[in-house]
């Protein structure tokens, strides 16, 4: 969800295949000769907690993919997101609903005189993060069994489909050293007390992190010999610093990447990691002016969603369907109502509601501002006049939320966007009956959905979950309260002479790029 301390985050025919298959013998190898000498790209801010039970979610978790091991990453294969066994692991299966079993490769060794990789540090690891500020990534795992110096069973208390793809590939599976940590005080912050990766991990506060070969590292090498990870806040200065050279990879805001598309640098290419955002227009169901579900019918027939994604995205973002999101289990390809003035003006008159005032609240930047705009204009063409709030970040994401005050009885039509890890359990977890003064603002409930989401998570079945999803996303639909607008892509431009790797989730993997 794109909210603090949460999940983060096709060019768009554009797709990278994500992570390495793990190998029972051998490494390939490459000398240095071979190898890019200094990759250069951009952080948005200092790392300040690179411990994976602490952190904050953000940067974090591309140092940790440099220099922790993780059992699992994500692969996109046939236009669906997935997840394989990493170089760490010679074994990763699960075996039935509630025990996946694993064994780690033979003498990989931890920084600082460590010693080398072991089942314990998997068990450490993970029961550790149940205690942590990340808990509910593992509130489906009972304990780890240690069965050996290098295998050994996750157990879970209950079926869990989205544990592999939502736990185990993403910044929470991170495993660090046990003994290292204990030295460590039980905690970390900004440095690792003991890496086990390809780079060695250093950082100059307010500057950039430097990544360097690790001299210990026996498992595969990476593209680069150094990367230099500069600290730049806004993406503009950082698509500047590319066009300048200065940089070799930089994300791309909306407009750049329209220009980009029309018109290509030299010796420049752009890549899309994913789209695990997702965009709508809620309605709050409670409120006076909007209880009648005919009104929000109306709405939903009156937003021009495609002329919002040429006006404000400049044709860069999927058309929404609903909240899973392009390469997802469950994702839909129509929605069950269309443009149609005529109607919505028809639903307004039935429901007596012409001449309707209302306000749209959203955050204010560019391309949301543009979007109310554009909604607004929609409005006004069937009769509804709407005065559009713009809002900065700390009161917009308090304004639901009954827990900080009385704003969510004043709530009429909002824009929203989350963020999610590429598995569709995550991005129906905040509609729950639950939620409603939570992150429900829609503020309706459903027995039928609330059975489901319980259903979806326990299903192992391809199909069955999928089935499950799409009729997920119809319940939501149906209450009227809902407009789809956009998924929004995480793409980024490079120099032409390397490969980009990164999570579906915009996470960038540096130890799997790769110069040409």
């Amino acid at each position: 969800m794109e909210k603090p301390n949460l999940s983060r985050r096709g060019f768009l025919a554009s797709s990278v295949a994500v992570g390495a298959v793990a190998m029972t013998s051998g490494w390939p190898t490459r000398s240095h000769a071979e190898m890019g000498k200094v990759l250069r790209l951009r952080i948005d801010g200092d790392n300040n907690v690179l411990d994976p039970g602490y952190m904050v979610g953000g940067t974090e978790i591309e140092a940790q993919k440099q220099c922790l091991p993780f059992l699992a990453e994500y692969v996109r294969e046939g236009g669906t997101f997935t997840w394989r066994p990493t170089h760490y692991v010679t074994k990763l299966e699960q075996r039935d609903p509630t025990h996946i079993d694993f064994e780690l490769v033979e003498g990989l060794k931890w920084s600082n005189g460590y010693g080398t990789l072991k089942a314990s540090d998997v068990k450490f690891s993970y029961e550790r993060m149940k205690e942590s500020d990340w808990s509910g990534y593992f509130d489906a795992m009972d304990h780890v069994e240690v069965t050996g110096e290098l295998t050994g069973t996750i157990v879970l208390n209950k079926p869990f489909a989205p544990f592999l793809m939502v736990t185990l590939c993403h910044g929470p599976g991170a495993i660090v050293c046990e003994q290292a940590v204990k030295d460590a005080g039980g905690k970390f912050t900004n440095d690792f007390p003991a890496v086990c990766g390809p780079y060695t991990y250093s950082a100059t506060p307010g500057q950039r992190v430097v990544f360097e070969l690790n001299p210990e590292w026996t498992g595969p090498e990476p593209g680069f010999e150094r990367v230099e990870a500069n600290v730049i806040t806004e993406v503009k200065a950082s698509e500047l610093a590319f066009d300048a050279g200065e940089l070799d990879c930089t994300e791309l805001g909306s407009d750049t990447l329209a220009r980009y598309i029309n018109d290509m640098p030299e010796d420049t290419a752009v890549t899309t990691a994913g789209e695990l955002q997702y965009m709508w227009m809620g309605m709050n169901t409670e409120h006076p002016k909007l209880q009648d579900i005919r009104v929000r019918q109306a709405l939903q027939h009156a937003v021009d969603v495609d002329s919002i994604l040429q006006g404000a995205y400049s044709g860069t973002t999927s058309k929404s369907h609903g909240i899973i999101c392009p390469g997802l289990l469950g994702q839909r390809h129509e929605t069950g109502y269309s443009y149609d003035p005529a109607k919505a003006r028809a639903l307004l008159d039935e429901a007596g509601a012409s001449g309707l005032e209302l306000t749209l609240r959203t955050l204010n930047n560019q391309e949301r501002m543009l979007t109310a705009q554009i909604i607004q204009a929609n409005l006004a063409a069937v009769g509804v006049t709407l005065k559009v709030l713009p809002l900065d970040s700390g009161p917009f994401w308090e304004m639901g939320q009954e827990s900080k005050g009385d704003m969510w009885k004043d709530l009429e039509l909002w824009i929203m966007r989350f963020g999610t890890t590429p598995d569709p359990y995550e991005a129906t977890q905040w509609f729950v009956s639950d939620q409603v003064g939570v992150w429900n603002w829609e503020r309706w409930t459903s027995e039928e959905f609330d059975r489901l989401y319980n259903e979806g998570i326990a299903e192992t079945d391809t199909a069955k979950r999928e089935a499950i999803y799409i009729r997920m996303q119809e319940i939501m639909e149906e209450t009227g309260a809902y407009v789809w607008i956009n998924h929004e892509p995480e793409s980024y431009a490079h120099t032409a002479d390397i490969t980009i790797n990164a999570a579906p989730s915009g996470e960038l993997n540096y130890r799997r790029f790769a110069k040409a």
